[in-house]
């Protein structure tokens, strides 16, 4: 199973914010979540970022970060 949640912490402060992180870290290995936000904090959470981006020419491009191999490519 999987939740999506779009936009869900956009009313939350930073405090709150970090609570809401923890507790989908702690269900994550019971469900997937698939999380629309620009929460820092949520994002830092993620094993995977998936980001939408256009370049100049009008072409939206997927960009995806797998944060694990992310920090590993980083204590090279």
């Amino acid at each position: 199973p999987f939740i999506l949640f779009d936009e869900v912490d956009a009313a939350l402060d930073e405090n709150n914010s970090n609570k809401l992180s923890k507790i989908v870290k702690e269900l994550s290995h019971k469900t997937q979540f698939i999380i629309i936000t620009h929460n820092r904090a949520i994002m830092a959470e993620a094993d995977v970022l998936y980001g939408v981006t256009m370049q100049g020419d009008g072409i939206s491009r997927l960009l995806s970060l797998k944060l694990g191999e992310a920090q590993e490519m980083g204590k090279e």
